[in-house]
């Protein structure tokens, strides 16, 4: 599998900005400005996971039932699905400096506002403003990053821009935890504004002018929508990434119930989770690099395969422990080849495609949760979310599958096809 979805079909994205060289910046300290990116990605993991290890204290603080508190999480999670097509769309004019500023000032900003918020009915309006610039900054990040890499090395560069997402659930996530449970749930918020901030200023200060990344602009960005392509890559990570997710929402249960295992141990098997996503980000990288589409494939197969061995595990306790660590491994390594594959198929519009990515990604989170439940209320036990998330990873490899033959079989028309003027953009896939 190749990572494109065909030759006739993706010179102009070849020819995009983050596909090409980008000589000016081989002087700048490109590993600098990737840390300081994934310190942002840091700040947004941190934000958006540290709610779920507080809502007692949160619902106590503004006097709701923890049900209640829950909402907050979908609250930040719609203001992801929502942001990220709509900054990418209004935004599209904008210099990628200027606008991956202003992401995180926004994300900074939105944050606060839960500082100040003396209700729960405001803090619900300041967690949907603080997801709203959390898919575009990963979206653009990306194309950022990729750029400054250059060709070659663009999924290593993604790889390490997501990393600081990743370390967030081993550091960011336990620390701003443990000082929400010992000061109070803003503490924690405090935390992740003082890291937007410290990232506004790093940005600031490391990130290149960028001269030669061109912009886009909105009717490009929503043209790129009637591509198929970009609809089914989309839908391998909605899908696939399903089962990852179903699998870490139950984690708690599985392991206290069947393992059999005090709850002290669950900090244990997340942070070895997180440190599986670390290494699954910087393998995932490489590989995608290398072998393109088949990098997602093999790290959905090894996620499902994975989840298997968790289900078969689990009664043993520390055992399925361990093995958390391979799903994290597993699932991250195909997140990087994910986001190259839409800055292929994309063409001209790859801020909106690259922002999707995180949309889908928090349907899959939105999707494995609840396909999980569904397993649990009907009776088949804690088991069950790892080997329904088994079958979602399948499932994402299948679509997986047809993406690249639909591309191919799109690849044999054009090459038979007489070339026709199109005054520059290739139509709709």
């Amino acid at each position: 599998m190749s990572s494109s979805s065909s030759p006739g079909r993706s010179s102009p994205g070849r020819s995009s900005p983050s596909a090409g060289p980008a000589p000016r910046h081989r002087s700048h300290r490109v590993g600098l400005v990737l840390l300081v990116l994934a310190l942002g990605g840091f700040g947004i993991g941190t934000t958006e996971f540290v709610a779920m290890g507080l809502l007692p204290d949160i619902a106590e603080d503004l006097n709701v039932t923890e049900p209640t508190a829950a909402g907050l999480i979908s609250m930040y999670a719609l203001g992801v699905v929502v942001g990220a097509p709509l900054i990418a769309v209004l935004a599209a004019r904008v210099p990628r400096r200027v606008l991956l500023i202003g992401l995180m000032v926004a994300f900074t900003l939105g944050n606060a506002l839960s500082l100040i918020a003396p209700n729960y009915e405001t803090v619900m309006a300041a967690r949907f403003v603080a997801g709203l610039p959390h898919g575009a900054y990963f979206g653009v990040g990306a194309l950022v990053a990729a750029h400054l890499a250059g060709p070659g090395r663009r999924a290593q560069a993604v790889g390490q821009m997501m990393m600081g997402l990743s370390v967030a659930n081993v550091v960011g996530v336990p620390v701003a935890t443990w000082l929400g449970q010992h000061i109070g749930w803003r503490a924690a918020i405090a935390l992740v504004v003082i890291i937007g901030a410290i990232t506004v200023i790093a940005l600031w200060w490391v990130l290149p002018a960028l001269h030669d990344m061109p912009t886009s602009d909105p009717r490009t960005e929503l043209r790129g929508l009637r591509t198929g392509q970009i609809w089914l890559t989309l839908l391998v990570g909605a899908v696939g990434f399903g089962g990852f997710f179903a699998f870490y929402t139950f984690l708690n249960s599985a392991l206290t119930s069947l393992g059999h295992l005090p709850e002290s141990v669950v900090p244990v098997a997340l942070a070895m989770f997180g440190a599986g996503m670390v290494t699954g980000n910087y393998v995932g990288g490489r590989l995608a690099d290398t072998l393109g589409d088949k990098a997602i494939g093999l790290g959905m197969l090894a996620t499902a395969a994975a989840l298997v061995l968790f289900a078969a595990l689990v009664s043993t306790g520390w055992p399925a422990v361990v093995v958390t660590f391979f799903i994290g491994c597993a699932g991250s390594s195909a997140i990087p080849g994910l986001q190259t594959r839409l800055m292929d198929v994309a063409k001209q519009a790859q801020t909106i495609a690259a922002a999707l990515n995180h949309s889908a990604l928090n349907v899959a989170n939105a999707l494995g949760a609840w396909i999980g439940g569904v397993v649990v209320a009907a009776g088949y036990g804690y088991r069950a979310p790892a080997l329904a998330g088994a079958a979602l990873a399948l499932a994402g490899v299948a679509v997986l599958v047809a993406a690249v033959a639909v591309g191919r079989r799109w690849a044999a028309q054009d090459l038979h096809e007489e070339p026709v003027p199109t005054g520059g953009y290739g139509g709709s896939s």
